[in-house]
């Protein structure tokens, strides 16, 4: 029997009966690519706008449920949406090659926790002190395991050639070799662009806020959504040193 009906996939009103949901609406198949469907289905895939907007949402200090109330999508649906776009995210800076030369790096540890103020999480982070470029992170507890996980997430051409600029840590000074590590203090201006940048992420990141009701109670989560700060903070710096670099060619024209 043909029904009049549209199938959603292919176009074709070849359309037929078939059976009931399990929620007792009357289920339709496509006679040409057999595709199953309802009509008027009340759950639908999230559109391309919709899913661009979450995006960017998430690269904000927005807590999930500020999110869900901004965008209208469910806490469910959202919540598996991160999920596995946390999984998914590459744990590894994506860095402009570097020429072996005067390198300079700042290293600091940024305190965070997961689930209760006892699980405690450092967020290591290492920077091109030129460029601004993050191109090393590492997130665990404070041991030298973890200064030793933050110097291997480097570029090899960092540990070959850079000037690393850390505090009086002692982890840093048992990983790092002493002829490319120099300890200071806040006062040098030695490690203010690290300094700096641990402000921006408690600034942008909600979960590593101090005081705050968004923090993370997974950790795969929370390392999944610092990576894609950082991804995202690397494109604009690389297109920052793009437009730079545009701006120079064009005035050596002109």
């Amino acid at each position: 029997m043909e029904i009049e009906m549209t199938c959603p996939t292919c176009g074709s009103h070849d359309i037929s009966k078939n059976g009931t949901t399990r929620r007792g609406k009357q289920n339709y198949k496509c006679r040409d690519c057999n595709r199953q469907f309802v009509e008027a289905p009340q759950w639908k895939p999230k559109d391309k706008d919709t899913r661009a907007f979450v995006n960017l949402l998430l690269l904000e200090k927005i807590p999930l449920a500020g999110i869900t109330r901004a965008t209208g999508v469910s806490e469910s649906w959202l919540q598996g949406y991160v999920n596995a776009g946390y999984e998914a995210v590459p744990k590894a800076a994506d860095v402009v090659p570097k020429a072996k030369g005067k390198l300079k790096v700042q290293m600091d540890e940024l305190w965070s926790f997961v689930d209760n103020k006892g699980n405690k999480q450092w967020v290591w982070l290492a920077i091109d002190a030129d460029t601004r470029e993050i191109i090393g992170c590492h997130i665990g507890d404070r041991s030298r395991e973890s200064a030793m996980a933050l110097w291997q997430s480097i570029p090899g051409v960092y540990r070959q050639c850079a000037k690393v600029y850390t505090d009086y840590w002692e982890a840093y000074i048992d990983v790092i070799p002493s002829k490319r590590h120099v300890a200071v203090g806040k006062d040098s201006g030695l490690t203010s662009y690290i300094e700096r940048l641990n402000n921006t992420l408690r600034q942008r990141i909600s979960r590593l806020v101090r005081k705050t009701l968004s923090f993370s109670k997974k950790l795969e989560n929370h390392i999944g959504a610092i990576w894609i700060f950082i991804h995202d903070y690397n494109r604009q710096v690389r297109k920052k040193l793009a437009d730079r670099e545009e701006s120079i060619f064009s005035s050596v024209l002109y």
